[in-house]
């Protein structure tokens, strides 16, 4: 039988299957978090078993949307291009409408394989051209690819396009909602930049998703500084209406973090 995906107001509730139930094999924590009623995150498709995973039954709310490349040079551009292609069918085979990017590909400790310290101009310029491309890519195939932001003080430094103030200039000025998006990671945010509840207001036409998880320490709403039912209220007020993904670690039991995700997020 298909679990219910909850829907709290006007959000609906994904849960990254990287990061909970870490004493479970992923197919297993894939199962694990549908059966709780929640939709699912998947970072790097390479590392699944794409049959296993939709022979689940879940429902896939996002996953990485390239394997390599960068938005801000001729050759990265390119690159991000063709291996974004190579996501489509797995997307397809999953049912996942959205696609995760980042401002370069990062290695296995989240650090840029190409750091730039400083964006110059004529990198905006490419990267804008680049997200360009990748709608047109998204519109071809009825996919919306969303560009996340990352925190530079902390665990991505030196990644270019990093702060949610870059995504949202890059993304606001293609501007096609419908095929690229923000994925507005609030975790991130409040570490480079705060002010979260005014940054969903800037961010709102653009945003795909929001993902959520405390500060300090990343863990489930709850266990930090972030007061989310406040944030919750603020998204409602503002009528925006989507998905929510905890891309958070348990700070003890999966099931609760989980409730208490839930919890934060019920207005």
């Amino acid at each position: 039988m298909t679990a219910p995906t909850p829907t709290v107001g006007a959000f609906t509730l994904a849960v990254s299957s990287e990061m909970v139930f870490r004493d479970l094999p992923p197919v297993e924590r894939v199962k694990r978090i549908h059966a709780l009623g929640y939709q699912v995150e998947i970072w790097d498709w390479t590392k699944h078993d794409i049959g296993a995973l939709a022979a689940t039954g879940a429902t896939f709310s996002s996953m990485t949307g390239y394997i390599s490349g960068t938005l801000a040079d001729e050759a990265g551009a390119d690159e991000l291009l063709r291996t974004a292609a190579q996501s489509i069918p797995v997307a397809k085979d999953l049912g996942v409408p959205r696609l995760n990017l980042h401002g370069t590909g990062l290695d296995g400790r989240g650090l840029p394989v190409h750091p730039a310290e400083t964006v110059t101009g004529a990198m905006w310029l490419k990267a804008r051209d680049t997200l360009q491309r990748i709608a047109d890519l998204g519109e071809r195939h009825g996919l919306t690819f969303m560009l996340e932001n990352l925190n530079l003080p902390l665990d991505h430094p030196g990644t270019p396009f990093g702060r949610a103030e870059d995504t949202l200039a890059l993304v606001s000025s293609v501007n096609r909602p419908r095929h690229l998006g923000l994925n507005l990671d609030l975790y991130h945010a409040q570490i480079g930049e705060g002010n979260l509840i005014e940054l969903c207001k800037r961010c709102r036409p653009w945003i795909a998703e929001i993902q959520v998880a405390d500060v300090p320490g990343r863990c489930e709403p709850g266990t930090g500084e972030i007061h989310y039912p406040a944030i919750a209220r603020a998204l409602t007020a503002m009528g925006w209406q989507g998905t929510v993904g905890l891309e958070a670690f348990a700070s003890g039991d999966s099931e609760r973090a989980l409730r208490r995700f839930r919890d934060a997020f019920t207005v």
